[in-house]
């Protein structure tokens, strides 16, 4: 009998942790939309408004996340390798840690909305997203293998895309900015973003490498 079959017989009838990666998937994606929203609003109010969204959204996931962490203890077969839960929940929850460690610099340090580089970083992180929740989602039951890996590429390459848009915004700030505090406030937002990328990254190759072992 193949190891695929074997592996398939002791899986748990409880699919639980499919559906708690899928609820941080969906918290995840709105925290990318609401990063974008808080980017283009131009009233400071209204900005700490939705980071408190944010916040609240960031929250929720940490109580998923470690609802993750809880099963995973408890849980005596799981669908697939134990550190690879435990790798893909991390770098999920890496991924909002750093989409709002992103919207509270740009709330506190007052940071204008037309900021080019921070624009295309906020729509990257939204599209890298979007692609880790196809990924995510096709985990259930890894019937459609080539949408999962298609995403999985993409993700890199939004990855590789954020490095350069992250180089060329950096060039530009030392150019352009005369305010050595403002250099120093918007690099950090830019560090921010650029790294919530590399996080999908991470998630997309804690995805490929349960691929490999199970599909």
């Amino acid at each position: 009998m193949a190891l695929n079959t074997i592996m398939r017989i002791f899986q748990p009838k409880d699919r639980v942790f499919y559906t708690l990666f899928e609820q941080v998937v969906d918290t995840v994606l709105e925290m990318s939309d609401m990063l974008k929203r808080l980017i283009i609003e131009t009233e400071r109010d209204k900005r700490f408004a939705i980071l408190s969204e944010i916040e609240n959204a960031e929250h929720k996931n940490d109580d998923t996340t470690h609802r993750i962490y809880t099963e995973l203890g408890r849980t005596f077969i799981t669908p697939f390798d134990r550190e690879d839960i435990h790798y893909l929940a991390t770098t999920l929850d890496d991924v909002a840690d750093y989409i709002y460690s992103s919207a509270k610099r740009m709330a506190f340090y007052n940071i204008a909305n037309d900021d080019e580089g921070i624009i295309k970083l906020a729509n990257l992180i939204g599209f890298a997203v979007q692609e880790l929740k196809t990924a995510v989602t096709g985990l259930r039951n890894m019937r459609d293998l080539q949408a999962m890996t298609t995403a999985l590429v993409k993700i890199n390459s939004i990855e590789n895309q954020a490095d350069d848009i992250y180089d060329l915004s950096i060039e530009r700030l030392f150019e352009m900015e005369q305010d050595v505090k403002m250099l120093i406030k918007k690099r950090e937002v830019y560090h921010a973003m650029e790294t919530a990328t590399d996080k999908c990254e991470d998630a997309g190759n804690a995805i490929e490498s349960i691929i490999v072992k199970y599909a």
